[in-house]
């Protein structure tokens, strides 16, 4: 059965009315759901730890800055706009003691409710709002007059009104006018981390860096490599984006499209699949979120340690030089912009 979508209509700003809004946070997210909110006229402050270097950036958007436990004293809905492994002690040490019964607490991501990493007090709403877009997409197009979809979805329903709340903070961010899915928390969780493990970030990135090794390994030019293996990547997902993976096949050449039905299903075999519904019981049985926990209180050694050696990679060198050729492909300082936000 497709999903109900909630529309503008069905979403209301009226169950925001008379409250008070913090966003924990002023990251990716939690800046684009400010701007939006206060934007489309909501009372919204800002809670930050001692010395972030968001405050600055915040009070230039015309917000009131506090600390986190005092947006938290101060507000009736408190969005946690902070990474999922800072969650837990932030809402220990900040959060749960400054929070009173009606309150809501939202989330855009339901890692931490999910697995219990923060286990919220009964007397609370606790909601989740999460477009499907990242802040700065959420942003642009709400300042276009259009939206982001948006997921929304109800753990705790204290004062009766939590999903109506939920709707409205969506309707607030603009998702009500791309359309606003109900989900739950597990099932955004489970779906949301599969996703990135096996296809978009995991599954693409080794897809990618593989092919780039064969050509490589093989006795071709890396430029060439980079070229087939990920620059051209982007316009056959550009065409899966704006027409599906027919819409892509009907794009291509009739040579692509036979290499692309006769060997495929040779990359991306039954071992593949088998090792993605693998990657899904770990999701669902908590092992990923042991092992990330396990990783990030043993200060994230093995976990920088591979991300070093993947900015070394002979596939970043290359990329490097030739995105310097191409005056079209945007030249964004990506850590340097989101430093802003920290």
């Amino acid at each position: 059965m497709p999903a109900k979508v909630y529309t503008e209509e069905e979403a209301d700003l009226k169950f925001l009315d008379g409250k008070k809004l913090a966003v924990i946070g002023y990251g990716s997210q939690g800046h684009a759901h400010a701007l939006n909110l206060k934007d489309s006229g909501c009372d919204v402050i800002i809670g930050l730890y001692e010395g972030s270097k968001s405050k600055p950036v915040a009070e230039q958007h015309g917000f009131q800055v506090l600390s986190t436990a005092d947006a938290v004293k101060t507000a009736d809905v408190i969005m946690v706009a902070v990474p999922d492994m800072k969650q837990p002690s932030i809402y220990e040490q900040d959060i749960a003691p400054n929070l009173v019964a009606g309150k809501t607490l939202l989330f855009t991501h339901g890692l931490s409710i999910h697995y219990s990493l923060i286990k919220p007090a009964e007397d609370i709403n606790v909601i989740m709002v999460a477009p499907k877009g990242p802040g700065h997409t959420v942003r642009s197009q709400y300042v276009e007059g259009k939206g982001v979809p948006s997921l929304i979805a109800v753990y705790q329903d204290k004062t009766g009104d939590a999903k109506n709340i939920a709707l409205g903070w969506a309707k607030g961010i603009g998702g009500a006018r791309a359309g606003v899915i109900e989900t739950t928390f597990k099932e955004e969780t489970e779906t949301d981390l599969f996703g990135e493990q096996a296809v978009l970030c995991g599954g693409a990135s080794a897809l990618v860096t593989a092919g780039f090794e064969t050509l490589v390994e093989a006795g071709y030019q890396p430029e060439m490599a980079y070229f087939e293996c990920l620059h051209e990547l982007k316009l056959i997902v550009d065409l899966m984006v704006e027409s599906g993976v027919s819409g892509m096949r009907f794009s291509i050449s009739e040579t692509a499209k036979y290499g692309d039905l006769t060997r495929g299903e040779r990359v991306i075999n039954k071992h593949s699949r088998k090792a993605m519904k693998e990657i899904l019981k770990e999701i669902q049985n908590g092992t990923f979120t042991k092992q990330w926990v396990k990783e990030y209180e043993g200060g994230l050694k093995n976990y920088n340690k591979m991300l070093e050696d993947g900015e070394n990679h002979e596939i970043e060198t290359t990329g490097k030089f030739l995105r310097n050729l191409m005056p079209w492909v945007p030249k964004t300082d990506i850590k340097g912009s989101q430093a802003a936000y920290n």
